[in-house]
């Protein structure tokens, strides 16, 4: 019976998409929506954007295994990324009227930086996509015993025909109603779980030492750049990311991308407490359920002690979760792809029509690498951490220095791309004694910035 709603869910999905279709007539219809989306709209995107595999499955596990601690990255940094995004971000790119962020960079730095931050934006999806394509073959396994392999090729195979065919307009309808569906399950599932265990009192008497700590108990440098470094990994990397940038480019005015950046973060925070109150009240009255990976604890315990009601609402609100994130995630690499690598070599040999069709093929290609990848590596919250790790080094110095610095140029932007992703993959590597690589990457991007456009003109 599980299977049969599941089902229907999905094909659901897939009906949206084909009804969006009918709404796409041009490219800005396929990458914006029209810039008509008001700012519920705009809110729900934002929040459905990331609250997908990593925070319900990968965070949860985290915060089994590390307390609060091991949660600062996402939920909080997440939140602290969309807050940031509509304070200093959204009112100045908004008024730019630009399709992608590397569309940003040739207008400051020119057609050079462009195709550089093109090259840097594109792989930092293939983690991203990878981690909702696992988590979404690991749920459809867990219900119908469907092999991870083929789990994998059916969720790809939806994500892609929906985004294909509507766009940044499948993707705002189906984001609109999977974020109801996402909350209220998340609601319900908690008050169950809290309810039928008498959570509170379980609670009071199985604290962990230092379970809820907000702060390094170790007063060492390393630990706090280490804390630092979970802060910043999405809390800044996430900035620079074209799925989010599309997101508040589709606002129907300023007014409406600044407002539903902000309230995406109040959204995001709370909910995302949801799946970790769900999972702390289940491994204290379900302790036989944990094991060495307990990414995925929350289906098992849904599964097995909860009723068919229950169920329906958790994988709805799961698969919803998943979906959402990973189309925008399919979308935004493509979208870079044609605007800012095919588009400028074309030149006037492209018209509109070629620019749609390109996106829409390149949406193919993404996928088919992202599935590539699911079986490289399966860590759900580790591929998140990657992929944001990749944009924090490479492009959010150059994007917050061009908005307010005036003296940045094209130099201090190259060299930052370049020198910050080149540390940062060195330190990742080879494990020198430099700190966490992220942070280390980020202060040599810094650098390249700084020197790059103080000793050159250019």
């Amino acid at each position: 019976m599980l299977l049969i709603f599941v089902s229907l869910y999905l094909f659901i999905t897939v009906l949206i998409g084909w009804f969006s279709s009918k709404l796409v007539k041009n490219s800005q219809d396929f990458v914006l929506a029209g810039r008509k989306m008001p700012t519920f709209v705009v809110a729900s995107g934002l929040f459905a954007t990331w609250f997908g595999s990593e925070t319900v499955m990968g965070a949860s596990s985290e915060f089994l295994d590390k307390g609060l601690l091991g949660v600062i990255e996402d939920p909080f940094g997440a939140a602290l990324c969309l807050l940031l995004i509509g304070l200093f971000y959204a009112k100045p790119l908004y008024k730019l009227k630009l399709y992608t962020f590397s569309d940003y960079f040739r207008q400051r730095f020119g057609g050079k930086v462009e195709f550089i931050s093109a090259l840097f934006m594109i792989p930092s999806y293939f983690s991203w996509i990878a981690a909702q394509l696992i988590a979404l073959a690991i749920i459809i396994q867990s219900i119908s015993g469907i092999p991870f392999i083929w789990g994998v090729m059916i969720c790809a195979s939806i994500v892609l025909f929906y985004t294909f065919l509507g766009g940044m307009w499948s993707i705002s309808i189906t984001d609109t109603i999977q974020t109801v569906i996402i909350i209220g399950g998340l609601i319900y599932l908690a008050y169950y779980f809290y309810d039928n265990d008498n959570s509170l009192q379980l609670t009071r008497n199985h604290l962990p030492e230092d379970f809820f700590r907000f702060t390094p108990k170790d007063k060492n440098t390393n630990s706090w750049l280490l804390y630092f470094s979970a802060w910043i990994t999405i809390g800044w990397g996430s900035i620079p990311q074209q799925d989010v940038f599309q997101r508040v480019l589709s606002a129907k005015s300023e007014k409406a991308a600044v407002n539903g950046s902000i309230i995406s973060s109040i959204m995001y925070l709370s909910v995302a407490f949801l799946p970790l109150s769900v999972v702390y009240f289940g491994s204290i009255s379900h302790p036989e359920l944990l094991t060495d990976d307990n990414q995925m604890f929350i289906p098992k315990l849904v599964l097995a002690h909860s009723n068919l009601f229950v169920q329906i609402l958790f994988f709805g609100a799961l698969i919803s979760a998943i979906l959402s994130t990973c189309s925008a995630a399919v979308l935004a690499p493509a979208t870079v792809v044609a605007e800012n690598i095919l588009k400028p070599y074309m030149g006037d040999k492209i018209n509109d029509k070629d620019l749609l069709k390109i996106m829409r093929n390149s949406t193919v290609v993404i996928t088919m690498v992202a599935v590539g990848m699911t079986f490289i590596k399966t860590n759900i919250y580790e591929l998140v951490g990657e992929a944001s790790a990749l944009s924090l080094v490479a492009l959010f110095v150059p994007l917050t220095a061009g908005l307010y610095w005036k003296k940045a140029n094209k130099t201090g932007a190259s060299l930052s791309m370049i020198l910050g992703t080149t540390a940062w993959l060195i330190a990742l590597n080879f494990h020198l004694q430099l700190g966490p690589p992220a942070v280390f990457g980020l202060l040599i991007s810094i650098l390249g910035m700084v020197g790059g456009s103080l000793f050159s003109k250019t």
